[in-house]
């Protein structure tokens, strides 16, 4: 079924890709746009998972340089019965995740050092199993699609802002153009948001699941997201249509465009469906609730520390 959506996901993105061209350059524009998208498409099928993890700098990581975060996910991949998916750190104050690959055989789990520091060793295990659920669910190969066309759409119509002037095929005008540099990435983000709203609630319930309750999750989730309005993700910002990708929205959304991302379901709307998942397994909903980890309790910036395993203190001992 993810396969389907991923095909009429492509056909959709190349058809807007064109559309802009067509404004761009007319009919020449429309077919170079379409010979780029088809491009496009194969190279990001086979490479949009390292692509996104070079533009968040995640280094990766084995049993040797981080062992205890590498045997949780190892740990957790097992009775998720899924492959070992590859392991990767990114050197980011603000708590936060995600996991990305074309297929559960060529997947891997991002998580930042600000996670590792400051949540427990339980709620990173459920933030990690919320990841592997993506993977079991096949969500992160149009999640990653998704963010390298979008932000290429993204780009070539700001391209045409500045090129407007030298376009005499197109019978739209520079009014034509000035709209699609304003339409074309509210469209490529409106498919974003209605891909990842219900994929987030299934990967909280199946994360849950994996991890064997859902109070780690709900705890940690309302951590990350407290955090995540306070300390700058400077990746994110920086590359925005992957905004989508991560366990919490990581734009703090003092810019024009964080806007537009906005691809998440309220946090507080993703902890009641938790709690109510708690009640249904016999556990109750658990006290955590939204906003209880305290604004305070947030690490200053700077504080973000070595891998689990190369260093001391802090929640792994």
């Amino acid at each position: 079924m993810n396969y389907m959506r991923t095909a009429i996901l492509l056909a959709g993105l190349t058809a807007l890709f064109m559309g802009v061209g067509y404004l761009i350059g007319g009919q020449t524009g429309a077919l170079l746009a379409l010979v780029v998208a088809a491009g496009m498409n194969i190279f990001s099928y086979w490479n949009s998972d390292k692509m996104v993890l070079s533009m968040h700098g995640a280094h990766q990581v084995d049993e040797s340089s981080a062992p205890d975060l590498y045997r949780m996910v190892r740990d957790l991949a097992g009775r998720a019965g899924l492959p070992m998916p590859k392991v990767y750190i990114m050197e980011n104050d603000q708590p936060n995740a995600f996991a990305t690959g074309r297929n559960p055989e060529n997947a891997a789990v991002a998580v930042t050092t600000g996670l590792m520091n400051y949540l427990n060793r339980d709620e990173v295990a459920g933030v990690i199993a919320h990841e592997l659920a993506h993977i079991k669910n096949r969500d992160t190969l149009i999640m990653t699609i998704t963010a390298t066309i979008a932000g290429a759409i993204s780009m070539l119509a700001q391209f045409g802002m500045f090129f407007s002037g030298n376009r005499n095929n197109s019978s739209f005008g520079i009014i034509g153009t000035l709209a699609m540099v304003i339409l074309a990435p509210i469209a490529a983000m409106l498919v974003q948001m209605a891909i990842s709203r219900t994929r987030e609630y299934a990967a909280d319930r199946l994360g849950a699941m994996i991890q064997g309750t859902p109070q780690p999750l709900i705890s940690g989730l309302a951590k990350i997201s407290n955090a995540a309005h306070q300390i700058e993700n400077v990746s994110a910002e920086n590359n925005p249509a992957t905004a989508h990708m991560f366990i919490i929205n990581p734009l703090i959304g003092e810019h024009g465009w964080d806007n537009l991302f906005q691809t998440h379901p309220k946090t507080e709307n993703r902890i009641a469906a938790l709690q109510q998942l708690g009640t249904e397994m016999g556990m109750g909903g658990g006290a955590s609730g939204f906003g209880n980890a305290p604004r305070s309790a947030v690490p200053p910036a700077g504080t973000g520390g070595s891998p689990w395993g190369q260093r001391r203190g802090g929640p792994w001992g």
